[in-house]
């Protein structure tokens, strides 16, 4: 069996419905602080097996304990994490315990259990300001916010982990900007408050909760002046997720790859993208820079297709038609359910 950690969030719901699909069984686990139990009846809706899922947050030490007490857990996807850069800034003591405190009490909990599998769910905002695009694996780790910092520290607690004990194995896999959801429309991001990325945000313009967008720099040295980022679709990401646990479960090595598609996608192209897709206007209003963000970021993907035979497949239109089909039908998110 597998454990998913964070499993009624944004990406942990999606990975669960890919795991689902491969055979492999499911237990999940959330303490619903960044989710709704909702999405629990929505994967069943989806044919999803939720018969294994406990209400756990991942830093409760006894509690992980009793978790891999009751089920034969294989394999580890730990998705569980605070993830708002903003918030990270004025709460980091918060994000340091949450995120890297339940990184290695999940890490403890997996050893004294005989548990030495694990896919961790790490972020390209490790890299910073990339010096050269795209970015490779081997490019300079700078984090740029708390969040950030507390990513690249569970990366290295992890390596730490296998060279003292080398039966370990993990895949670190730094995703660069998931979105889009389940093309059925019934399971999607979700964001509570204000949205820290672009895609819901423009997705609640467009449904008429917000009256309108801020795009924040358009002085950019980029094709039209606004930022540039790596947008992966949620489904494709859940795919890298089902590819690594397979090669870690077949006795792979351990790895560290990026999950992105390798093209950069400005902030004004995704607009125009949503406009189509959805058919409704995307008023803007243009605003300054933010401190830490940069011109464009967007990700070199080869080393997880030569490794892992994983590969992006689903492009923007994509992405924007399945964020519609979820906002327009869910305008209040799980909210209504």
């Amino acid at each position: 069996m597998i454990l998913l950690t964070g499993a009624t969030g944004y990406i942990g719901s999606h990975t669960w419905l890919a795991l689902n699909a491969a055979a492999m069984p499911v237990v999940g686990i959330d303490d619903f602080s960044n989710s709704s139990p909702e999405v629990l009846r929505r994967l069943e809706a989806l044919g999803a097996d939720v018969s294994r899922f406990a209400r756990v947050d991942v830093t409760d030490r006894a509690a992980l304990a009793q978790v891999f007490g009751r089920w034969p857990i294989q394999a580890v996807v730990h998705f569980a994490a605070k993830k708002a850069v903003g918030e990270s800034v004025a709460q980091p003591l918060e994000y340091y315990a949450n995120n890297v405190g339940g990184t290695i009490a999940l890490a403890q909990a997996m050893q004294a259990h005989g548990c030495k599998a694990i896919v961790f769910s790490s972020s390209a905002s490790v890299y910073g300001q990339p010096e050269s695009l795209p970015v490779r694996e081997d490019a300079a780790l700078e984090p740029s916010s708390p969040y950030a910092s507390t990513k690249l520290m569970s990366e290295n607690i992890l390596r730490d982990a296998e060279r003292a004990d080398p039966a370990w194995r993990m895949a670190l896999l730094r995703y660069f900007n998931p979105v889009g959801a389940h093309p059925s429309g019934t399971i999607g991001e979700d964001p509570r408050g204000t949205p820290n990325n672009l895609m819901p945000f423009v997705a609640q313009v467009a449904v008429g909760k917000r009256p309108r967008l801020s795009v924040f720099g358009t002085d950019y040295e980029t094709p039209d002046g606004s930022g540039v980022r790596d947008y992966l679709h949620v489904q494709d990401l859940a795919e890298g997720h089902v590819a690594a646990l397979k090669h870690l479960l077949d006795g792979g090595e351990s790895l560290t790859v990026n999950l992105g598609t390798g093209r950069g996608v400005s902030v004004l192209e995704l607009v125009r993208a949503f406009e189509r897709a959805s058919g409704q206007s995307i008023p803007y209003e243009t605003a300054p820079r933010r401190p830490g963000d940069v011109a464009a970021c967007y990700a070199d993907p080869a080393l997880a297709e030569r490794l892992l035979g994983w590969k992006a497949r689903l492009g923007l239109d994509t992405m924007c038609a399945d964020s519609w089909r979820w906002q327009s039908a869910n305008p209040d998110g799980y909210a209504a359910g």
